[in-house]
């Protein structure tokens, strides 16, 4: 009834509607980092793991709902487009948080082993869909087994990353601009009002992302059917930055508030949720195996998220103090290879 509805309007009120709704997503995303800081502080959970798990699903709601309700209206390449791109320039939107702090480079200060166990786990999790692309195309009651084995890896990733965190093997050496990734005290030490995790509005805020993000995908497929423009190019773009926008303001916000980890393992955490958009959309799209239909901008996508991952994860490696103009090689390496993804996927 929703799509009917919308498809009905004219072109301008599409457009308006569209632009609307990505502001109602990064206006809430806005105050989600703030609610995930809180929460890993009062609950000991750490900054990495709420990142990887709150902030990162919260985050990701809109894009979620977008990529599973294009698939079950019968766009897989739109579904896919958007689950991939937002993975892309999410990665990109880090560089441009390593840009907003400027004691050291962002990789440098927030290096952690349960960082770096994330980027691994998303390395991983790209891997796959690659792979069942090049396989043979085959579904089980209308789902490929890959769907499960993304499920079942994330699911063993987090555990990874749990025990990167409270048992590390490893740990980066301090230095002056290092963030440790630990509480910041009893909240009447902060100014804060002591209490309960704010876990009541940070439901409300994530509930109200996601009721945005079906507005995108619906806005999404009327812009589709009437503009010139691909499913790729939109699903790729648009809808895929309009549902990030959250990651764009939850990690300036934190690195703003010194949570630094939270910021990098919030893209990290967020993207390898990501990944699984190409699962659930699978779950919801009854024309076959999704991963067999993606077009080739979605491949393409993939691939340079791969590189980009790389990338941001030899700087964690490497942990560069100060770079060119401030900001560290990766992260301008990162940004040129976006450039090039946005440049494919448009023309």
């Amino acid at each position: 009834m929703t799509f009917s509805l919308i498809a009905n309007l004219p072109l301008p009120a599409v457009i308006a509607g569209f632009l609307i709704c990505t502001l109602i997503i990064a206006s809430a995303g806005a105050q989600l980092a703030e609610r995930c800081d809180v929460i890993a502080d009062r609950t000991g959970w750490g900054e990495a793991l709420v990142g990887a798990v709150l902030l990162g699903a919260a985050t990701s709601l809109p894009g979620i709902i977008t990529s599973v309700a294009t698939a079950a209206q019968g766009f897989p390449a739109l579904s896919s487009s958007n689950a991939v791109g937002g993975i892309a320039v999410q990665t990109a939107f880090l560089a441009i948080a390593d840009l907003v702090y400027r004691r050291a480079n962002l990789e440098h200060a927030a290096a952690s082993l349960a960082n770096i166990t994330e980027g691994a786990l998303l390395l991983a999790m790209l891997a796959i869909p690659l792979v069942t692309y090049s396989g043979p195309d085959f579904t089980i009651a209308g789902i490929h087994p890959s769907t499960i084995v993304m499920l079942a890896a994330y699911g063993f990733g987090l555990q990874l990353v749990r025990r990167a965190r409270t048992a590390p093997m490893w740990t980066p050496e301090m230095t002056r601009e290092t963030q440790e990734d630990e509480a910041e005290g009893a909240p009447e030490a902060n100014g804060e009002t002591p209490g309960a995790p704010p876990w009541t509005s940070f439901a409300l805020l994530a509930l109200l992302t996601g009721l945005a993000g079906f507005g995108i995908s619906q806005f999404a497929v009327v812009l589709a059917d009437r503009t010139p423009l691909s499913e790729v190019a939109i699903g790729g773009l648009f809808t895929g930055i309009a549902t990030s926008l959250p990651e764009l303001v939850t990690s300036i916000a934190a690195v703003r508030r010194g949570a630094l980890t939270l910021a990098v393992g919030g893209i990290l955490g967020g993207n390898a949720f990501d990944t699984l958009f190409l699962s659930f959309s699978d779950i919801a799209y009854r024309g076959g195996s999704l991963y067999h239909a993606m077009p080739t901008g979605a491949v393409f996508t993939i691939s340079m998220s791969i590189l980009m991952t790389a990338v941001l994860m030899l700087g964690l490696l490497r942990r560069q103090r100060v770079g060119f103009a401030g900001i560290g090689f990766e992260s301008a390496l990162i940004l040129a290879f976006y450039a090039v993804t946005v440049g494919v996927l448009f023309f």
